[in-house]
């Protein structure tokens, strides 16, 4: 059972890429489609380039806070990466705090970070 629908928007940013420096901003949108506040506690990524390196990235919260979402709520935020190449993926998910204290691991299903017109 899904309480958090997420939905993720990402776009090149030319204006602050380099070559072998690519700039990439992701939207996302959480919904609290359950039943309860859900309080974001942390995040965890996995963010893969074109050549296969990996990097990992845990912190509490996103943009430096931890929202909590009512129900039918939703909350949104803009962040970044820097990839060496023109294509990559990112995944993962959210670990979320019920108000009735449970907690719950929300998935984050792979998006690509992709240069307009790349070949990959």
């Amino acid at each position: 059972m899904s309480r958090i629908q997420i939905t993720v928007v990402s776009r090149y940013l030319p204006e602050q890429s380099e070559p072998d420096r690519h700039v990439f901003a992701y939207t996302i949108r959480l919904r609290n489609v359950g039943v309860e506040t859900a309080q974001l506690l942390r995040r965890y990524w996995r963010i893969t380039d074109a050549n296969g390196e990996v990097e990992e990235v845990r912190g509490d919260g996103v943009v430096g806070e931890q929202p909590s979402i009512a129900p039918g709520g939703e909350y949104e935020y803009t962040s970044g990466a820097i990839l060496e190449t023109e294509v990559g993926a990112m995944e993962g998910h959210y670990e979320f705090r019920l108000a009735s204290g449970e907690t719950f691991k929300a998935p984050i299903a792979a998006f690509s970070l992709r240069m307009p017109n790349s070949v990959h």
